[in-house]
């Protein structure tokens, strides 16, 4: 179950564990080679246990989704059918928590020419370019940036922690592990509609609740807002660049994740990396992550300098290699992280550092003399028959769940995305095009109504987001979007009449 996550304390670091050695180089710290002896594991046990049962009236039905419906023998109508196990675990805080789905239909499998499609797109922006449901995975790019929360325990950790520099080492844990379930996911998510949104509530299960705003189609953004009740607040907006190169798809995010912890007060700022996807024209599709990661607390000015380094056929280094130096604001180093963006992360405390030799160009190299590393992040191993669900995670499984009282346009509401889910892609590409002609439409008729309003010397009603309103950030000084308030109060009311119809 996700519910079961790494729990392990706060400290990351031990006096009685063996001091190991590691070189420090003034390039990239190539020097981290840590072979980890903990052991990943999940604690807490709980007993199940169902409450409630099916009326009389109603028999149980199973759809195409995996989704347990009830229909009633009279009306035939069908509904969702929520299962609720109560945890015992903690006698003195028992409380029902609701099933989560497991699985979904199988990925038909269909052949499509990729390259009589891709040929004329080189060096376009692919979101300017209509593909076919054939090269999507049934997400939505929304619930895509949703999943950079699924090891929310590491923030959880992060913010009983009393020492900023253990922080530091939770929290850049937590920027790699958003990378992990992207090994093999290659298939690109649904680009939102403008307008389009996304929740996920999970204050039972892990204590917070997130909701995603498409707040721009050209060029595509999005707003992203978390609260936690475990004392942490996620903000986020990212605008993707992404182009075809010929042989291989680069996605690059623009734009700052922001983190904030409610008792201390540490603000942590970082960005993200480059994802690519080779093998576009020939080969079996594979995924690369590559660049630098600055992680930032701009409360007290400590750092980690996170360094992805790319995938070489002539490297001896571990694929998909991260490596990483956490320095506190007077450029101390005080901790060597080291580990995989798609398995785990360690962190190795330093207790002492010498003046070595043989570095490049004659430079001295720094050896660092270490205690014995500490496992910070181990990956959730993926669900069974993963393969032919679109390599999704436990938690992306859910992801497309059906919910009541969500807003009207929830990615959940999408008829392709859907559709594709179901299998029905012929159904979905038809759906996709119907709304992107929409989508098309409707901006035509924005852009018609500013011309007017212009040469009328009108005031321009430029688009504005329904949830994210535009600010400069006070602490970067970029412009962003921020969570404007009002989404929850609206759920809780059910009143969605300021949504567009855009499904």
């Amino acid at each position: 179950m996700l519910c079961a996550g790494v729990q392990r304390s706060c400290e990351v670091d031990g006096s009685d564990e063996n001091d190991e050695f590691f070189d420090a180089m003034e390039d990239a710290p190539s020097f981290i080679t840590v072979n980890a002896e903990t052991k990943h594991r999940r604690s807490g046990s709980s007993q199940s246990m169902m409450s409630g049962g099916v009326p009389s009236d109603w028999t149980l039905n199973e759809n195409v989704g995996g989704l347990l419906l009830l229909r009633h023998t009279e009306t035939n109508k069908l509904q969702p059918l929520t299962i609720f196990f109560q945890d015992t675990s903690d006698s003195n805080h028992m409380q029902l928590r609701r099933t989560r789905r497991s699985r979904i239909p199988d990925k038909p499998n269909y052949s499509l020419n990729l390259w009589s499609i891709m040929k004329n797109c080189i060096g376009k922006d692919l979101s300017k370019i209509p593909m076919p449901v054939n090269f999507n995975e049934p997400l939505s790019m929304l619930q895509r940036l949703t999943e950079d929360v699924e090891y929310s325990e590491l923030l959880d950790r992060a913010a009983r922690c009393g020492d900023s520099l253990e922080q530091m080492c939770l929290v850049s844990a937590f920027s790699v592990s958003s990378y992990s379930t992207t090994t093999y996911r290659t298939s690109k998510p649904f680009n939102p509609l403008l307008g389009e949104t996304y929740e996920l509530d999970r204050l039972q299960e892990y204590g917070y609740r997130s909701i995603c705003e498409q707040v721009s189609h050209h060029p595509p953004a999005a707003a992203h807002h978390v609260t936690s009740q475990r004392g942490w607040t996620l903000w986020q907006h990212i605008t993707i660049d992404s182009k075809f190169r010929g042989k291989y798809i680069s996605v690059v995010p623009l734009g700052k994740i922001h983190l904030q912890f409610h008792s201390s007060g540490n603000h942590y700022v970082w960005s993200k990396v480059t994802s690519t996807v080779h093998n576009i024209i020939v080969g079996k599709l594979w995924i690369d992550q590559s660049g630098d990661i600055d992680v930032v607390n701009i409360t007290t000015k400590d750092t980690c300098h996170l360094k992805f380094s790319p995938y070489s056929y002539f490297s001896r280094d571990v694929p998909r290699k991260v490596t990483g130096m956490v320095e506190d604001c007077e450029g101390t180093s005080h901790y060597i992280l080291s580990g995989t963006w798609d398995e785990k992360m360690e962190s190795a405390k330093i207790v002492d550092s010498s003046q070595g030799s043989g570095g490049s160009e004659g430079k001295q190299k720094t050896v660092y003399q270490t205690l014995q590393p500490k496992l910070l992040w181990k990956k959730y191993p993926l669900p069974d028959n993963a393969e032919n669900m679109h390599y999704f995670s436990a938690l992306a499984l859910t992801l497309n769940e059906p919910e009541e009282g969500v807003a009207p346009t929830d990615s959940r509401m999408r008829p392709d995305q859907r559709l594709m889910e179901a299998g029905l892609w012929d159904e979905a590409n038809t759906q996709k095009q119907r709304l992107e002609e929409c989508q098309r439409l409707e901006r035509k008729r924005r852009e018609v109504q500013s011309m007017q309003g212009i040469e009328e010397g009108q005031e321009v009603e430029v688009y504005q987001p329904l949830w994210f309103e535009k600010r400069t950030d006070e602490t970067t000084r970029e412009s962003s979007y921020i969570y404007r308030g009002g989404y929850w109060e609206a759920k809780e009311r059910q009143d969605w009449s300021m949504c567009p119809e855009i499904f």
